[in-house]
């Protein structure tokens, strides 16, 4: 990097753990910080890093208080910041849910027409009920958003859902989906240090690629080759080679970790056998 890059981090918060290893992962090698640290450095890179609330990070980036900044997606639309998303990063998915109790009668968006909603991210629930045409009165709440309809604030919520768990303790079920949410890298709108943020969304760009593939070994029959190449789910072609057994080849390729459970069979039902699944530890396209 031709010039010291400042990048901002969630300081506490499901976003902060994953964000970090990220940084470890792509070789970064960042100083781990104390518990009231706000600032630190890294050691083999020019970077820079800022410590603060996830809420915060657009607002720091749109101010060019840094340079790029580790938010949810969900964030950047409600403060609807200056800022464009360079990369997402693959955590911290949840989204934006309608609820109501599990006696309401409601079964859909539509059914919330002049009903009283209490949200945290009442910028994006306007205006996705305004596309769909309800009228709604919002009342925003910060935390504990799902305790509103017990308490007799609202007659339902729209907060952040990522496994449903929470919503069942309190009795709430969901009824429609307005906003899908992860993590995102983000940098202000209209910069110009395009060479700083372009190596840093390589470096963390190439984990995240590595962490969706796996490098798969096999060997298999000449004759059965065909069979083989036939069901690998890779976008090129994979890397076919002799081995000193004549009429044995090694096939090695990429292929998506999510779709390994389905291919080991489909391989071993075409003859191929030594079939060996690795991590990727950094892959670039």
């Amino acid at each position: 990097m031709t010039r010291r890059l400042t990048l901002a981090l969630p300081s506490k918060g499901r976003l902060r753990e994953p964000s970090w290893a990220l940084l470890e992962a792509s070789g970064v090698a960042p100083q781990e910080p104390g518990e009231r640290v706000l600032q630190a450095h890294c050691r083999n890179a020019d970077i820079d890093l800022l410590f603060v609330r996830a809420d915060d990070v657009p607002e720091y980036v749109q101010d060019s208080v840094v340079d790029c900044g580790i938010t949810g997606l969900d964030l950047v639309a409600e403060r609807d910041s200056s800022v464009e998303v360079l990369l997402r990063l693959g955590f911290g998915t949840c989204s934006l849910q309608a609820a109501v109790s599990m006696e309401d009668s409601a079964m859909k968006l539509s059914d919330l027409e002049g009903r009283r909603i209490a949200t945290s991210h009442p910028r994006i629930a306007a205006k996705v009920l305004a596309e769909r045409g309800v009228s709604a009165d919002l009342v925003q709440v910060a935390g504990s958003v799902e305790i509103s309809p017990r308490l007799g604030l609202a007659d339902a919520i729209i907060d952040l859902v990522s496994t449903g768990s929470t919503l069942r303790t309190n009795g709430l079920r969901s009824i429609g989906v307005l906003f899908e949410s992860e993590a995102v890298l983000v940098g202000r709108t209209g910069s110009t240090d395009h060479e700083a943020r372009r190596t840093l969304t390589t470096l963390l760009g190439s984990v995240i690629n590595a962490r969706a593939n796996r490098y798969l070994l096999c060997n298999v029959a000449k004759e059965r080759l065909s069979e083989v190449t036939a069901v690998l789910p890779t976008k090129g072609s994979p890397t076919v080679m002799d081995l000193a057994t004549p009429g044995i080849v090694a096939v090695h390729a990429l292929v998506p970790a999510a779709e390994i459970w389905s291919l080991l069979p489909k391989l071993a039902a075409c003859g191929a056998t030594s079939i060996l699944t690795l991590p990727v530890e950094r892959m670039v396209p």
